[in-house]
């Protein structure tokens, strides 16, 4: 399997401004650490929903240990009601007909 995505969504608690300071310094880390530089969207229709994006994560299980450490250190999950969602995908196989 080659490099996968790594999403990571939630709904957004608390005061958006600190927020964004909190999930940024935390992305910050991860990048620092991982070499995976991600991507923070909101939703278009929504946003107060919020999705982390990491491309071409070659390790999955190191990448997701740097990130769950980081999440703690910058209180990631009190701005995130219900939790973060953390989903990982890797590109599908070709398409048979």
């Amino acid at each position: 399997m080659g490099a996968q995505q790594v999403y990571v969504w939630y709904r957004l608690a608390g005061d958006p401004a600190r927020a964004r300071d909190a999930i940024t310094a935390m992305m910050l880390e991860v990048a620092i650490k991982s070499g995976v530089a991600g991507r923070l969207f909101e939703r278009a229709d929504d946003a107060g929903t919020w999705m982390e994006v990491y491309e071409d994560v070659a390790d999955r299980k190191a990448f997701e240990r740097v990130l769950k450490r980081a999440a703690k250190a910058h209180a990631a999950d009190t701005y995130a009601d219900g939790g973060r969602h953390v989903e990982c995908f890797c590109a599908a196989g070709a398409v048979h007909r």
